[in-house]
């Protein structure tokens, strides 16, 4: 009679299993992406659902920052006599850090619970194995039409987040101070390096797509019905948003190490 493996051996397998599965979830992408048909007209549509739909959130979260950072920030640098340095110190902090990151957590908020519950209910009501009958591929349709959209309008919508933000922290300080928006600009992009710049759009590419293939795989395993979907949805969400914190840690310790430092 065969003995049961020990629990830990069969966790062990489990783990390198769904290391295995979603390593080839992933690699699918970079194949069919190059492959036609390109489905335009459905990756137009994705776009639309990840960018106009998300920017009214975008929009006022990125006011807040950007006025709760400058009046939080404030009291600090007046107290060392340094508050003509309130522009830099807000420009720098949106576009090296807060514009894509708090960008990628609403999306991954907004998009991802809304792609994980929809490929999630197709999935469990079995339209995807009906689109495989129908000489669909589901694959290409549903996960790299998705993907491409959130890896496209991420790096717009960390653009227009920083935008906004920048305008919210021009407000304050413009009522405090009086100062000019195009002394504010002067002032905040005179730290900025070309280097600050690429590493947003690199961070942002990097959140979108992300954010995108995981919404699109939790929503590919999705069982047990209709609470298969909100699990789906679930877990899109927190997934996405610890990957993206763990991308944070990893390219801000290259850039540091670009930068000499």
């Amino acid at each position: 009679m065969t003995q049961p493996r020990p629990l830990f051996t069969r966790r062990i397998d489990a783990f390198f299993l769904r290391v295995h599965q979603t390593a080839s979830f992933v690699g699918r992408f970079f194949v069919n992406v190059v492959r036609r048909p390109l489905h335009a007209r459905e990756v137009i549509r994705q776009c639309y659902e990840v960018g106009w739909r998300t920017l009214p959130l975008i929009t006022l979260t990125g006011l807040i920052t950007g006025i709760v950072f400058t009046k939080q920030s404030r009291p600090s640098l007046e107290a060392f006599g340094a508050a003509s340095w309130l522009p830099s110190l807000i420009t720098i902090a949106m576009v090296r850090s807060l514009a894509p990151l708090v960008t990628a957590l609403v999306a991954a908020g907004k998009v991802s619970s809304s792609i994980g519950a929809e490929l999630g209910s197709m999935k469990v009501t079995e339209q995807i194995e009906a689109m495989e009958v129908s000489a669909i591929n589901p694959y290409k349709f549903l996960v790299v039409t998705r993907t491409l959209a959130t890896t496209t309008m991420l790096p717009m919508l960390t653009m227009y987040f920083g935008f906004v933000g920048l305008i919210g922290a021009y407000l304050n300080i413009h009522g405090k101070e009086g100062t000019s928006f195009a002394a504010f600009l002067q002032n905040g992009f005179s730290t900025i390096e070309f280097l600050d710049l690429w590493a947003a759009v690199v961070r942002a590419i990097l959140f979108g797509f992300t954010i995108g293939i995981i919404a699109c795989y939790s929503g590919f395993r999705t069982t047990r019905g209709t609470e298969g979907v909100g699990r789906a949805a679930n877990a899109a969400v927190v997934q996405s948003m610890l990957v993206v914190f763990l991308e944070e840690v990893f390219v801000v310790q290259i850039i540091s190490w670009i930068r000499g430092g």
